[in-house]
């Protein structure tokens, strides 16, 4: 018997860091992000539960990909007592991304939530629960998830997400994320990300190597409570339209946090390239001299998010082109927003 599902998720751009896990995929610290729009994987998953021959084929953009198979056949492992289908089973992936692989954007956010979704899909289709995506569905998606890639969890829901217990916020959870858009000011919901590509290729340090670094760190236990407390102030910060001042104080202290710690402890590792400080120094620099509340933030990689309100898009945008392109890889860059999250793909 085969099954098939179909579905796009999107990357997220943690605002406050997660860096340090404990257990499986546990956070050491709660973390908040908003959810992309343009930088998505679509994904297509097809089980035959009837095998001859049971193993995994998984493909990008139509071509072979061993070299994700292990990974994957550890998630499954993980998860296979929710999906015991999956042991007799032959599955069959195929994915793309819309945006460069493994270059700091969150490709394993998107990539495992969109297979959690996936999986959770054919799930119902083989007789699981019956159950329609509702509010306990999507739970168990972002828990499926946060097993595949800790920062998948928060790619399942529109808008922004919070993973991780956070004093003053009901419902938190280091198990799953939960959806957060219904709590920032209008001004957020639509928010503009423009994502400078200072650097296309494959990251040199992966983030699973970056966390385990967290283990003998001694700055770990003040970063984890440096964590805690700057989302408190944001969430709150975000809740009102006339406190960007903190919103942007807070994105870029956490940017320049969660690279410091990489560049700290006995195995140090650098991933800005001289083209990230240079667009940073230009951030600071347009905002001080026209009062535009542009920012920045950075996942784990070179590259540079540029985060502003969707009233001074065309202001922004006229200066990337004119000035910050030239410090992008062949003047690559990608226009994104705040999304309306995952979505079931027809066909």
């Amino acid at each position: 018997m085969n099954y098939r599902a179909s579905w796009q998720s999107p990357s997220n751009i943690a605002l406050v860091k997660y860096w340090g896990k404990h257990g499986i995929q546990l956070p050491r610290n709660p973390s908040l992000s908003f959810t992309l729009a343009r930088c998505l994987t679509k994904m297509t998953v097809e089980v035959n539960v009837d095998a001859a021959l049971p193993g995994l084929t998984v493909m990008y953009d139509g071509w072979p990909r061993p070299a994700f198979e292990a990974k994957i056949l550890t998630f499954f492992d993980l998860i296979g007592d929710r999906f015991p289908w999956l042991r007799g089973s032959h599955v069959h992936i195929d994915s793309v991304n819309t945006f460069p692989h493994g270059a700091g954007i969150a490709s394993s956010a998107s990539a495992m939530s969109a297979l959690a979704l996936c999986l959770m899909d054919i799930r119902d289709q083989i007789g699981g629960p019956n159950s329609k995506p509702g509010g306990e569905w999507w739970q168990e998606v972002s828990v499926v998830a946060r097993l595949g890639s800790g920062s998948a969890c928060r790619s399942v829901y529109p808008g922004a997400a919070i993973w991780g217990v956070a004093d003053g916020i009901a419902g938190s959870h280091d198990a799953y994320a939960i959806p957060w858009s219904d709590r920032i000011d209008p001004l957020y919901r639509d928010f503009r990300d423009t994502i400078l590509i200072v650097s296309g290729a494959e990251k040199a340090v992966s983030s699973t190597a970056g966390h385990a670094l967290m283990n003998d760190l001694a700055y770990a236990v003040t970063r984890y409570a440096e964590a805690r407390r700057h989302l408190g102030v944001l969430a709150d910060a975000m809740s009102r339209a006339d406190a960007l001042d903190i919103f942007i104080a807070v994105c870029e202290s956490e940017a320049l946090q969660l690279h410091a710690l990489m560049m700290s402890g006995p195995a140090p590792f650098i991933l800005m390239e001289p083209g990230t400080v240079a667009i940073i120094k230009e951030v600071w620099r347009y905002r001080r001299d026209t009062g535009i509340p542009v920012c920045f933030t950075l996942d784990a990689g070179p590259n540079v998010h540029l985060l502003y309100p969707d009233a001074n898009a065309g202001e922004v945008m006229g200066w990337v082109r004119d000035v910050l392109v030239r410090h992008c890889a062949d003047g690559q860059y990608i226009e994104d927003h705040v999304g309306s999250g995952p979505q079931r793909l027809i066909g």
